[in-house]
């Protein structure tokens, strides 16, 4: 983590990103973006403004509403109350995520497509346990964890990091209730800005951010994504970018790395 002109960067995967809501206008020039990548030695910087303009290539997925069943159509409070009623939903320790969420997880990821490994169980008991975040548990009535949710508030916004569920127990509505549960008390009790499930997805498509919008009125808060590369990577993406979907076609690890990338490219270049 660096400070440069007032705003905390951190560093993920090569890149360095603002620690700020994506509603927090980032502004810099081409000056400060060189001084800023000489500074951290990233490959690139990544950074939002123009928050909720009307349309364009990138958005966030928030809600920015109370929540409430009347809000709901009637099949979709049914869903949700289903889900209350099935199952057990509430905040807990990090530790317990860490001692029993694994196999939660391991289950989950199995059906996602992406070019991504899951991790060792060692390794994500020490990511749990490192985290700052917030973690919410769904049990059964039995006491059976089946699903979680890890959240990071920063400012006035909550952060929705990542939510798994053992897919054979989706019969019991565990994602209405979790989601309808952690909406009431972010954006009711604590009063957040909105709640936030994170950007548009380039590398993997887990299919949530378009159930958020579809059952429980989250929508695209549409803004410009600007990216300034290190001198060596801007060259690489110049040369690569015209193969594009050539890299698309494989799934391998590197080359899928490289056409995130590159997607990434042609997202920021549509606002030109």
């Amino acid at each position: 983590m660096i400070e440069y002109k007032g705003i905390k960067w951190y560093y993920y995967q090569g890149a360095l990103l603002p620690r700020v809501p994506p509603n927090y206008e980032v502004n810099l020039t081409k000056k400060e973006q060189k001084e800023l990548l000489k500074l951290s030695k990233a490959l690139f910087l990544r950074y939002t403004n123009d928050w909720d303009r009307d349309d364009g290539e990138f958005w966030y997925v928030i809600k920015d509403k109370k929540e409430g069943l009347e809000t709901y159509k009637s099949k979709v409070r049914n869903q949700i109350k289903k889900g209350l009623k099935n199952c057990i939903v509430k905040k807990v320790d990090r530790e317990v995520i860490a001692n029993i969420g694994y196999e939660v997880y391991l289950e989950a990821f199995k059906n996602y497509t992406t070019f991504h490994k899951a991790t060792s169980k060692e390794n994500f008991q020490n990511s749990i346990l490192k985290s700052n975040d917030e973690f919410w548990a769904v049990y059964t009535k039995d006491n059976k964890l089946i699903a979680y949710a890890n959240n990071f508030i920063e400012e006035n916004v909550c952060h929705y990091n990542s939510m798994k569920f053992y897919p054979k127990y989706l019969y019991l509505y565990p994602s209405y209730a979790l989601i309808y549960t952690m909406n009431e008390y972010y954006l009711n009790k604590k009063n957040s800005l909105y709640v936030n499930d994170g950007a548009r997805s380039i590398a993997h498509n887990t299919q949530i951010q378009d159930f958020l919008i579809k059952k429980f009125l989250f929508r695209k808060a549409y803004c410009k994504i600007n990216i300034a590369y290190r001198f060596d990577i801007k060259i690489l993406i110049k040369l690569f970018y015209p193969f594009r979907n050539f890299f698309k076609k494989y799934n391998s690890y590197f080359f899928q790395k490289i056409y995130v990338l590159l997607k990434q490219e042609e997202i920021r270049r549509s606002f030109e």
